[in-house]
């Protein structure tokens, strides 16, 4: 007999749980363009029946997907569990858009996708596999809970059903027998497991290889990381001012989406210094100041701050699921009138975070969260989550440099989607793929009703700060 499964949740993972309610739904996804290749039926159609295939061939590889969420007793900790009940025709969804499938209409059943949360009862996921897209192509719909991936892993596990050769074949699928729930003493002992080692990995949360351990200053002892630690929670007490954008929201949302090549800001940044993500937070300044002030919303003197996850995924960590992020609290500059400003301010402020520890911090943040009660930690959570001490959250994802392939089918777009927090009614997520980068944008439904609008600031501040940085007189 299969030995029993609880697999605990990380305190990140859990978060993204505890905050979500009626109105903000923590999964993440996005929307994928491909063409029909081999998969096109005759009539328009696609082959549902290989791409079904192809998924269950690939759930040995990512055991999460047939799992589910429990709590254990006492503790109340959440942790994953084998579905006994799965069926993968409840997850795996097929539809066609009305003809003729435009892009708008492709946008419109997305959003709708995206404003119905995810059943608790079920492994937290679907894929909609959408025909009658113009064009003869289809769309790939993907949506699973912030629980179980952030960015990074989302894209491995995109990177599970794609790959750089057309002429991939799927092996058999395997077979699945659930494994049993485990029982309350191994559920005790398990507690006592995960406390001992969040003690072990506060100690050590700083010294591991990955990004933000390029931050701390080698050898750091414990009592300098939780001074980090400090820091980073000291940026976040205070709560963000409200904006227009800033709002109680709703259920309901709209996504649109636009990308732009990559040519062109990496034009922009061997122009002006700094990084990609520095090209895109001053490109987000000048749409967000921008769209502020056609609501007649003073910018001068605002206190703007975007939340930008910082991946600090340890090379060893590298094709797990859950989130391996803490955050950088950035101050956009929309005092700034022009586009050259802006980018120069955006630079020196994120060069300062990176020198402050910020990121480091919050690893260790959340290092200490891991030896606090569920019962406890789950108001805590929520509690932050209402504050809501960032505007608005950023992220950047690096995706494929090369062209994917679906059975066959080449992806031509693909654009990321980040859930919206309380009193945050826009979220901006990129992703790169294949020379472009592709931007998704997830609005509340009711308070950005001209969500297009705000795609179409984007559109021109990139093209004035790419006219501006390539300017001859620079």
């Amino acid at each position: 007999m299969a030995s029993s499964c609880f697999e605990r949740l990380s305190a990140v993972d859990a978060a993204f749980l505890a905050v979500e309610d009626e109105c903000t739904h923590m999964h993440i996804g996005g929307v994928s363009i491909f063409e029909p290749g081999p998969l096109g039926l005759e009539g328009g159609g696609v082959d549902i029946e290989r791409i079904r295939h192809l998924v269950e061939v690939q759930l040995h590889k990512t055991p999460r997907f047939r799992q589910k969420i429990a709590y254990a007793p006492l503790t109340g900790a959440p942790g994953w569990v084998d579905d006994r009940s799965f069926h993968l025709d409840y997850h795996l969804r097929h539809t066609s858009l009305p003809h003729p499938g435009g892009v708008a209409q492709l946008a419109r059943l997305a959003s709708r996708v995206m404003s119905q949360r995810l059943d608790r009862r079920r492994p937290l996921w679907e894929f909609w596999v959408v025909e009658g897209l113009e064009e003869n192509r289809f769309a790939l719909i993907s949506k699973f809970h912030h629980c179980m991936a952030d960015g990074i892993s989302g894209v491995d596990l995109a990177g599970a059903m794609m790959g750089k050769s057309p002429d991939f074949r799927p092996g058999p699928a395997k077979g699945w027998v659930p494994r049993p729930a485990p029982t309350t003493r191994e559920l005790l002992e398990g507690e006592l497991r995960h406390r001992a080692g969040a003690v072990l990995d506060l100690a050590r949360s700083g010294a591991g290889p990955g990004p933000a351990a390029a931050e701390a200053t080698p050898g750091d002892s414990l009592p300098a990381r939780l001074r980090k630690a400090g820091s980073a929670l000291a940026a976040a007490v205070e709560p963000a001012p409200t904006t227009p954008l800033n709002v109680e929201i709703g259920p309901n949302r709209r996504f649109a989406w636009w990308r732009v090549g990559l040519d062109v800001l990496g034009g922009i940044r061997e122009a002006t210094g700094g990084k990609l993500n520095d090209v895109v937070l001053a490109i987000v300044s000048g749409a967000v100041r921008a769209f502020l002030q056609r609501r007649g919303f003073p910018v001068t003197g605002l206190d703007f701050r975007v939340m930008v996850p910082v991946s600090v995924r340890t090379r060893d960590e590298q094709g797990q699921l859950g989130n391996r992020v803490s955050q950088l609290l950035v101050h956009l500059p929309l005092e700034a009138e022009e586009p050259l400003e802006r980018m120069r301010l955006v630079r020196e402020r994120t060069a300062e975070l990176k020198k402050s520890g910020q990121a480091e911090g919050g690893r260790t943040l959340t290092a200490l969260f891991e030896l606090l009660p569920p019962r406890l930690a789950q108001p805590l959570q929520r509690a932050a989550a209402r504050r809501s001490f960032g505007n608005m959250v950023v992220t950047n994802v690096p995706g494929a440099p090369f062209t994917a392939y679906l059975l066959g089918a080449r992806l031509l777009e693909s654009y990321p989607l980040v859930p919206l927090a309380a009193k945050q009614a826009l979220n901006i997520a990129v992703l790169s793929y294949d020379g472009f980068l592709n931007w998704g944008i997830n609005a509340d439904y009711d308070a950005i009703p001209d969500v297009d609008d705000f795609v179409a600031l984007l559109a021109e501040e990139a093209e004035g700060l790419a006219k501006a940085a390539m300017r001859p007189d620079r």
